[in-house]
């Protein structure tokens, strides 16, 4: 076995390629991640699946593919275990002990980067169209989705005008702890694409609130995935909690809430994303 790398417009992928496996383009193709997932969809090429991860849930084809489960707490056992011939991952799958498993495996593998920005969305279409062979349809997408995404945060900005509102994403209010968003998270990218600011500045990635940190903060919407599992929340309990009932948001009773995966997927829906949420935030 041999490791390479896949070089698709300028986009470093790590792959980890048998010499026997690539010239092979009738590979069964195991996609993880929910918008590696869409795009592979978007460019036609669905019918290579064989397996997905339990967040690609979209387009509704997908979920009648066998699941290897979420695609941070995988077994290598569970992804073997479908036969792949190749595996499309977006970066971030884990745990990391399993991504080393599957690296040494003699599967292609291919980690497609994830960026939170309409940059990083056209540059995710190039590397599964250069995961696929499938490069001039992937081109022609990310051209087109990379349009539609500038036309949106234009709109959403123009929305927004001097005023751009102080959104606070909850990701979890799990055991009446605030678990939050700050920067360089997929909700704070998609809060900045729609004309919004994340009020949560001071650290990176999700992590819990206290009640003073939440009222200081003083968001004006709060924004949250509309979730029924136990990390959902309705709105009277929401506007109920000590840290929330100080805030505008609740004196407005202002809370958004998105699908999951169309909201934070950053794929080929991203645009429209981009406008629902920006209405959802200028328009009421």
């Amino acid at each position: 076995m041999m490791k390479t790398c896949l070089k698709a417009a300028g986009i470093l992928a790590a792959v980890f390629v048998p010499p026997s496996l690539l010239a092979d383009d009738s590979q069964n193709v195991l996609s993880i991640g929910g918008s590696v997932t869409e795009i592979i969809y978007a460019l036609g090429e669905g019918d290579r699946l064989i397996a997905r991860d339990t967040t690609s849930v979209f387009p509704q084809s997908a979920n009648a593919l066998p699941d290897v489960g979420y695609m941070r707490a995988l077994s290598p056992e569970g992804v073997l275990s479908v036969g792949p011939g190749l595996i499309i991952s977006e970066d971030g799958a884990g745990p990391p002990e399993t991504i080393e498993v599957l690296q040494a495996a003699d599967v292609p593998f291919i980690l497609i980067p994830d960026k939170y920005s309409r940059e990083g969305i056209v540059e995710k279409i190039r590397a599964v169209g250069a995961a696929l062979d499938a490069e001039p349809l992937a081109e022609q997408m990310a051209a087109d989705v990379g349009t539609r995404l500038e036309d949106a945060e234009n709109t959403a900005s123009a929305r927004a005008g001097d005023r751009p509102k102080r959104v606070l994403f909850i990701l979890s209010t799990q055991g009446g702890r605030i678990m939050a968003s700050g920067q360089n998270t997929a909700a704070d990218g998609i809060i900045e694409m729609a004309g919004g600011v994340n009020v949560i500045t001071e650290f990176e990635g999700y992590k819990p609130l206290s009640d003073e940190a939440v009222s200081a903060a003083a968001p004006d919407v709060i924004l949250m995935m509309d979730r029924t599992d136990d990390h959902g929340t309705n709105n009277a309990a929401l506007f109920a909690m000590p840290a929330i009932a100080t805030t505008p948001a609740a004196q407005s009773q202002s809370v958004v809430r998105m699908n999951g995966l169309y909201l934070l997927g950053f794929g080929p829906r991203t645009a429209d994303a981009v406008l629902d949420l920006s209405a959802a935030l200028y328009e009421n």
